[in-house]
């Protein structure tokens, strides 16, 4: 069950919403604003990159009711009871308001990791992609429940043939040019700076790998060698198929390989390694 509270730098406020609301559905339900969503480390103790992902919800909006460092602390507070870990979204209104909706974080199962997932291409972009409006969530409702539907796991977003990210994620892929080495390849341009994508890009690069900024075409889908997608409260989770296009497979079949890439795999084991060390903690003493 999600528990939401409006918060100021004196009090927290909870706020009621129907028992299976989900974050979108209370997110839709507030002023329009900003947000952000991560998971929790350390028994609700520490998150990966909380003062990117703060400060990208402080820098739109300069709230005239809380701080940045009253909102850890009452965060700190609120997540004690979720020993286990937990997923937060933290909404900014325009307004200057601020929310924050907590749920125990639900992992994936282990076979998605294991076994990768099917994401299809859409003709979709953000108006402001430097932006995390929550308005975004509102224009992609129709894709959001399209890709359930039909079983899949994520859209990834298209503009002028390029695939720049997923709906709810950054994209990455693994090509080979020729008499080359492994390149891992990520859009730079008219995308979500996603802060586990920051991560990634780091722990690849520690792992001797050359990052190229580079998006995917939709009509050169056989290139890939590997491709993931990553998120904060999922990690790097893999991909398989692109639409009808078996990814390492360079061709089309009717059923992906269940197979991973090894790069995909020692990355996530880097990455997880990684936030279980640098993970922040959450509060901080007032000075």
């Amino acid at each position: 069950m999600i528990r939401t509270w409006h918060i100021t730098a004196e009090r927290m406020e909870q706020i009621e919403f129907p028992e299976h609301s989900s974050l979108d559905i209370i997110t839709r339900q507030l002023p329009d604003g900003f947000y952000s969503t991560f998971r929790t480390y350390g028994q609700g103790t520490r998150v990966i990159g909380l003062k990117a992902h703060l400060q990208r919800l402080f820098q739109p909006i300069k709230s005239r009711h809380i701080n940045e460092t009253h909102l850890r602390n009452h965060l700190a507070e609120l997540l004690k009871p979720y020993s286990h870990e937990a997923r937060v979204r933290l909404i900014m209104t325009k307004q200057g308001q601020l929310y924050v909706a907590i749920e125990p974080l639900k992992q994936l199962p282990s076979e998605i990791y294991e076994k990768g997932v099917r994401v299809e291409t859409v003709e979709m972009a953000r108006n402001s992609p430097r932006l995390k409006s929550t308005a975004f969530i509102s224009a992609s409702q129709d894709e959001r429940k399209h890709i359930v539907r039909e079983g899949i796991f994520e859209a990834l977003m298209v503009k002028n043939g390029k695939i720049l990210e997923g709906m709810t994620s950054n994209f990455f892929y693994v090509a080979r040019p020729a008499k080359s080495k492994d390149v891992l390849c990520t859009a730079q341009r008219d995308i979500l700076l996603g802060v586990t994508r920051r991560t990634v890009i780091r722990v690849g690069r520690g792992m001797g790998l050359d990052v190229k900024y580079q998006p995917l075409r939709r009509d050169q889908l056989e290139v890939p060698r590997e491709a993931f997608i990553t998120s904060s409260s999922r990690g790097i989770v893999p991909v398989i198929q692109i639409d009808e296009v078996t990814v390492g497979e360079g061709g089309r079949r009717a059923e992906p390989v269940e197979a991973v890439g090894a790069i995909t795999r020692q990355l996530s084991a880097a990455y997880e390694a990684y936030v279980l060390k640098k993970a922040e903690k959450i509060w901080v003493c007032f000075k």
